[in-house]
């Protein structure tokens, strides 16, 4: 008898075995209230302009009917800058999904005068059935002025050129123009190439010392939106390895003017093999790895298989390189840099470990009892720039996944990603958006089923399971704050700071909007209402800020953002951390231009930072200087020279 049931008894022992391993580590109340003690937030309400609908559901394609609030589960988006020319980066540019509306409203309590504006495309032909998707900020004229582009659903992005004589912040302040150029400009609607964006990250891919922008596209060109649209809508055609997606196109910057009728130009290049091109991409981010000035690109997509590329452009020409990580006998596949077969939703660099090196953070499905994948941290594995370029020029990509034992594996239905350090300690904290659809009827089985049909079948949306109003999949998941509680170790504290309302938030971004040295952060929210959350820690001179900025165009002694400038700082202990100016990258956050460093321990000491930047001729400078404390503003031209800080 004992043998007969042996082999029962074996799969017991290791199911259950294998729970206790695989659970997730409790964290106790009173170890998460201490961690948590160290940051103070207020929730503040922004405000939107009067009269806005305020909608639950989009209007979709009719074969999209059975599955509407699929489909209608993205789109919200918050980024934060300077967009009125103060000094400070306390204007936010946000999409309401409930309006379908992209807006620009002061950053709360920070003094704006303007009222909230609706930013409308006209006179560009309008479409009825597009949605506004996100919006980035960012100076694309380069002349000193900030600009906005708005990405959609159902047509090519929007840029909002700041016009050179406008005066305050106004809908007037912007030219709307076609950041495609399309055949028809003009006419009774938008007739160009449909467009399903969910993705933008702006970067200096060629080192020109000019930002390009990559456009990366979740739905085929199709009609998602229209009542009335062409039956020829389809979904991923695999859980794991979907590359029926809209795909990549990667703009640069060719030229542009100023004045009252500011215009840019953009050219698409081939910079991705298109056999690599075509996931369904939800995030994208890019950073120097080896030391080039040349940002490498992560591409975070849905239904598996991330992409990360090495650059290898020249001043001109943008081209990316696949690399994939190295996998070891021990080694799950879904755990190595591009053979995951994982859900990403969300993707950020930043210096985690203090080591001058960047990680990586990736948002991916991590749900108890329901998908419960890993979110992944990227782990840099080589000591030098040098051996990254030599690695990565081998096709290998420079990275492994330390996620779990970092505590940073599993935190719900993820999506945007932001790392800043909130307390000044020294050490980046991470904020993680997270929830999917919000209804009173619990559908994880159904979710569950689809997971393991068949690949043949997933493309048709009707052979989808029913996701419609009132139904509820990871719908209640409040937003993560982690936070370090040891070395190389991380807890999730939001609940300890009052962050418990689940509705499920899309987009962060992060800034300093007051200049005083401590960062806040905003939070969109799917079909609610955006929040900010102001940093209540007491100003003091305990961080390095700097603005860092090329000469304008045609504006004299104006800076514009010094797209691609990277900053390396020893402090007084001797450990060395590393940042960038992100031109705006992730999946529906945009954080400010600013390069911050909490100082910790090392207080109001002088620091040793290294500055890398290329110029407008491509050239590479670097220049190492004695910076005090607190806010500098930078010129970047063949060396680095102060100037007054606004």
């Amino acid at each position: 008898m004992l043998r007969r049931l042996a082999p029962a008894l074996f799969v017991l022992v290791l199911v259950a075995g294998s729970y206790l391993f695989a659970r997730i580590p409790p964290v106790s109340a009173e170890a998460r209230d201490a961690v948590g003690s160290r940051f103070q937030f207020t929730k503040m309400a922004i405000a939107l302009p009067p009269g806005l609908p305020e909608r639950t559901v989009r209007v979709v394609n009719p074969k999209y009917e059975r599955i509407r609030s699929w489909v209608s589960s993205v789109g919200a988006a918050i980024a934060v800058n300077d967009l009125d020319g103060g000094g400070k980066p306390d204007d936010l540019c946000l999409v309401d999904t409930r309006s379908d509306s992209a807006i620009v409203t002061p950053v709360p309590g920070t003094g704006g005068t303007y009222a909230p504006f609706v930013l409308d495309p006209a006179p560009l032909p309008v479409s009825a059935t597009s949605a506004p998707m996100g919006c980035v900020p960012g100076d694309f004229n380069q002349d000193g002025r900030m600009d906005l582009i708005v990405y959609y659903w159902g047509r090519t992005p929007v840029l909002y050129l700041h016009r050179a004589d406008a005066t305050g912040l106004t809908l007037a302040t912007f030219q709307p123009t076609e950041l495609v150029p399309q055949a028809e400009t003009s006419g009774d609607g938008y007739r160009g190439p449909l467009w399903n964006t969910n993705a933008v990250s702006v970067a200096d891919f060629d080192g020109d010392g000019y930002p390009d922008v990559g456009v990366f596209n979740y739905f085929p060109d199709t009609a998602v939106l229209d009542p009335n649209g062409q039956p020829n809508v389809q979904m991923n055609h695999s859980m794991s390895r979907a590359r029926n997606a809209g795909g990549a196109h990667i703009l640069r910057w060719t030229g542009a003017t100023g004045g009252a009728k500011p215009a840019v130009t953009f050219q698409e290049q081939p910079a991705i093999d298109p056999q690599y091109a075509t996931g369904w991409t939800l995030a994208a981010s890019a950073a120097d790895i080896d030391d080039d000035l040349l940002p490498e690109l992560y591409v975070a997509n849905d239904f598996g298989q991330d992409r990360f590329f090495h650059n290898v452009s020249t001043p001109g020409r943008i081209a990316f390189k696949l690399t994939e990580g190295t996998r070891g006998p021990f080694d799950p596949k879904s755990l190595v840099v591009g053979h995951d077969s994982f859900k990403g939703m969300g993707v950020d660099f930043g210096d985690l470990r203090n080591t001058g090196s960047f990680d990586m953070f990736v948002s991916n499905i991590t749900t108890s009892w329901g998908l419960e994948e890993s979110n992944f941290f990227w782990k840099a594995n080589t000591s030098t720039p040098a051996e990254a370029r030599k690695r990565m020029a081998k096709g290998e990509a420079p990275y492994d996944n330390d996620a779990a034992d970092m505590g940073l594996a599993w935190v719900g239905w993820g999506w945007d990603t932001k790392m800043a350090d909130f307390d000044n300690s020294g050490d980046l904290s991470i904020v993680q958006a997270a929830g999917f659809v919000k209804g009173t009827i619990n559908r994880w089985s159904w979710l569950q089923e689809l997971a393991m049909t068949n690949d043949l079948m997933l493309q048709d949306p009707t052979l989808w399971p029913n996701a419609r109003p009132g139904d509820d999949i990871a719908g209640s998941q409040p937003f993560a704050f982690w936070a370090k509680d040891k070395p190389d170790h991380y807890i999730n504290v939001a609940k300890s700071l009052g962050m418990t309302d689940g509705t499920p938030s899309r987009g962060i971004a992060v800034a300093d909007t007051t200049g005083t040295g401590v960062q806040d952060f905003a939070v969109a929210r799917q079909w609610g209402a955006p929040e900010y959350w102001r940093n209540d820690r007491k100003a003091a001179q305990d961080f390095l800020g700097l603005r860092l900025c090329r000469p304008a165009i045609g504006t004299p002694g104006a800076g514009t953002p010094a797209y691609g400038a990277k900053v390396k700082i020893t402090m007084a202990d001797g450990r060395t951390r590393i940042a960038q100016l992100d031109g705006g990258g992730g999946h529906s956050g945009k954080r400010s231009f600013d390069v911050f460093f909490g100082l910790g321990e090392a207080g109001s000491k002088p620091v040793s930072a290294e500055l890398s930047w290329r110029d407008t001729d491509g050239g590479v400078h670097r220049q190492t200087l004695s910076l005090a404390s607190g806010w500098h503003t930078l010129m970047l031209t063949t060396e680095a020279k102060e100037v007054p800080t606004r």
